[in-house]
């Protein structure tokens, strides 16, 4: 399993559904998915919800992405991510 990053911003429409039947309606698509939700934040800033996921591989992660888009009406931005000690080793550190 790989871990990606879902970083997303809510639409106009999509804050007012804001609920936790919608947090399990990620959860499922997630599973449909090959995958689980690893951690969920809701953030201030420039991004309004952060996921950190497991999933198969990029094209699982790539699915996911959509249908969570389509589902929730949050635009995500998606991006594998690996543990910093493991990125330490591989780039020689």
């Amino acid at each position: 399993m790989t871990t990606f990053v879902l970083i997303g911003k809510y639409t106009g429409g999509s804050i007012g559904a804001i609920s936790a039947k919608r947090t399990d309606e990620a959860k499922r698509i997630l599973g449909e998915c090959g995958g689980k939700l690893v951690a969920g934040y809701a953030t201030l800033g420039a991004s309004d919800v952060v996921l950190v996921c497991e999933l198969p591989g990029t094209e699982a992660a790539l699915k996911a992405s959509i249908l969570l888009t389509k589902a929730l009406g949050i635009a995500f931005e998606t991006s594998p991510a690996i543990p910093v000690d493991a990125f330490d080793k591989l780039v020689g550190g």
